[in-house]
């Protein structure tokens, strides 16, 4: 699974500009119709400036075409799909990628909630494909797969170079089927194999516990499009108690939707407070998200959120807007740091792009892409704590809330 930071949908009408360009260049007018239903666009989108020398690429697609065994198993819409890949992959961004019709059809199910997989998000972390968090109660969570997992290999296939939807794919597929990951994780000496059986994965929400100690736990697991509601219950819950006493657990959450996180800082925080600003760089004036004035409560709210490196995208953005507006504090890891922003584009009918178009910065400023959260207090958790079934991030939280 890979939540959406941020979802939009748009239909726009321009398809590999570039690509077209040339394609209208080299064939010349009259052959351009057959081009055009190769690449499924009109002939109003051929238009483009650019300085670029497209004479390798053409080199290159007729020397495949001469030269290479296979070639003619090989569709010239699947060497076009081919070159839209490559292009996106210059960005070297790994949340910018192609969705072929295929790719496109399994990522519109995966961010429906429910998919057949192991559960867990992935991302890329110094180079490495790494486990942001497994979800509650799925294979992956009951495989003992942890936060910060680096992931070798997937069955036999090395990691290295893959693309976070190649290895999605690979990673995913039919209940009842298996997955070997190879994986190396701090503390261990050797890397280890770890089999799981893949099932139908239902994203979870939250969990409420009203501790004897008077201290309110939210356990938020995901944003998704469901969260905003359920969140809102559990403030009521938590106001219904009469304890001053919260505790926001946001570990191993890797985030959702842009607008539950809004929503949930609202709570906390009064009208117009900004909670996160998209910086879109040279491209467009920054877009700034603030409160919506919900601010039920008064400074004498004790309020601690758990974060640790499983805690990305709309967690650091909720996090990272309490913590600077001085709501709450902050106990746990370093949070994942997924902050920047997806657009997710119609190509054409069946394909998609999801492409990078701003990062997120806190209210102070810090962009979350570049190293994530720092807590007020940090405490690790060690695999002596793990063996020990100790929580020393909890028991530092409800230190916190009892004697301040």
């Amino acid at each position: 699974m890979e939540n959406l930071s941020k979802t939009r949908y748009f239909t726009i009408a321009i398809l590999f500009a570039t690509l077209s360009f040339v394609f209208g260049v080299y064939f010349g007018d009259r052959n351009r119709p057959e081009i055009d239903k190769i690449l499924g666009i009109s002939g109003k989108e051929l238009q483009v400036a650019t300085t670029a020398d497209f004479s390798p690429f053409w080199k290159v697609w007729n020397t495949m075409s001469k030269k290479y065994p296979l070639a003619d198993e090989i569709s010239d819409q699947d060497r076009v799909y081919g070159a839209i890949s490559g292009l996106v992959g210059s960005l070297n961004d790994p949340y910018s990628v192609f969705f072929t019709p295929d790719e496109a059809k399994s990522f519109e199910e995966e961010i429906t909630g429910n998919f057949d997989g192991i559960g867990m998000e992935v991302g890329i972390k110094d180079k490495v494909l790494t486990v942001i968090a497994p979800l509650k109660d799925t294979p992956a969570y009951k495989a003992d797969i942890k936060s910060g997992d680096k992931i070798l290999k997937i069955n036999e296939k090395v990691t290295t170079g893959l693309s976070i939807e190649e290895a999605i794919k690979l990673i995913r597929g039919p209940k009842g089927t298996a997955v070997t990951l190879t994986i190396f994780r701090d503390g261990i000496k050797q890397p280890k194999e770890i089999k799981i059986v893949r099932d139908t994965i239902e994203i979870p929400t939250l969990d409420t516990e009203m501790r004897k100690d008077g201290i309110f736990v939210i356990k938020l697991y995901s944003f998704s499009a469901n969260s905003v509601n359920l969140f809102r219950n559990a403030i009521k819950q938590f106001v219904d108690s009469e304890s001053d006493k919260l505790l926001l657990d946001l570990r191993g959450n890797p985030g959702g939707y842009l607008d539950a996180a809004v929503d949930m800082a609202s709570w906390f925080l009064k009208g117009g407070t900004v909670i996160v600003t998209e910086d879109y760089g040279n491209n467009k004036a920054p877009e700034i998200f603030r409160s919506k004035g919900y601010d039920i409560f008064n400074n004498k709210l004790k309020f601690v959120i758990l974060i640790d490196g499983g805690s990305a995208s709309a967690s650091e953005i909720l996090a990272g807007a309490m913590q600077d507006n001085g709501r709450a504090k902050l106990v746990g890891a370093q949070s994942f740091g997924k902050g920047s922003v997806q657009e997710v584009v119609d190509i054409t009918s069946d394909t998609i792009l999801k492409i990078t178009v701003a990062n997120w910065l806190t209210p102070n400023g810090t962009s979350i892409s570049e190293k994530g959260l720092t807590p007020d207090y940090p405490v690790e958790i060690t695999q002596k704590d793990i063996d020990a079934q100790k929580d020393p991030q909890m028991d530092k939280a409800i230190q916190l809330l009892i004697n301040n």
